[in-house]
């Protein structure tokens, strides 16, 4: 599930669209996703793995698509209400640099998916709703892939990706819980920065020894 979590969460930022008014949610979806395949199939330094490209891609397009600080509210639930304005943005931080240090490993899996986006119908004044979407393989069934987002001032923004009915923030909500539990919100804070420093310190041995 992780593969698809990635594969989907790349093609959704891979690409800037112009706010200069707002994209309905559905447009923004599937622009992104024709526009990203289309990199990730010429990029051959993204499909070989080349983590520090596909994080710089990510860097510059992932943030204006996705409301990170609403994810990492909803994955850490109700210790968020307990955190101060400091351990608020570490969490977002960290929780952010986990999610796109993650996913983006997987755009070398990307091939030959064909990714359908739904037409969406939605009220004038809506200001949440749900993208659907499917990536089907030749050969395999159907995956439905569902963009939960919300409007802002600034546009529509992804606040949570379900594949196959999963909600990929709430996947995270138990483990957080526990390691609140356990040493508290410090004590997760600590948890995702190692993870990230260690993912950091994997991609450069990496790539050191493909030189």
């Amino acid at each position: 599930m992780k593969n698809v979590f990635g594969i989907f969460v790349g093609l959704l930022c891979a690409v800037s669209v112009a706010q200069a008014e707002i994209v309905a949610p559905d447009v923004l979806i599937r622009t992104t996703v024709q526009d990203v395949v289309a990199v990730i199939k010429t990029d051959k330094d993204i499909q070989a793995g080349d983590q520090p490209k596909t994080l710089a891609l990510v860097d510059e397009k992932v943030l204006p698509h996705f409301d990170f600080e609403r994810m990492t509210q909803l994955a850490v639930g109700k210790y968020w209400r307990t955190a101060t304005p400091e351990q608020k943005q570490a969490l977002v931080r960290e929780f952010r640099n986990m999610l796109v240090r993650t996913y983006t490993k997987v755009f070398s899996v990307y091939r030959d998916q064909l990714i359908e986006v739904k037409p969406l119908k939605m009220a004038g004044d809506a200001t949440e709703v749900t993208v659907q979407t499917t990536i089907t393989k030749p050969g395999t069934p159907a995956i439905p892939v569902n963009y939960e987002m919300k409007r802002n001032a600034d546009g529509w923004k992804v606040f949570d990706i379900y594949i196959e009915g999963v909600s990929m923030v709430m996947n995270y909500r138990g483990t957080f819980a526990s390691q609140i539990q356990e040493s508290g919100i410090d004590g997760l804070i600590k948890t995702l920065s190692d993870k990230n420093a260690a993912s950091v310190a994997s991609a450069a041995l990496r790539k050191a020894e493909a030189k």
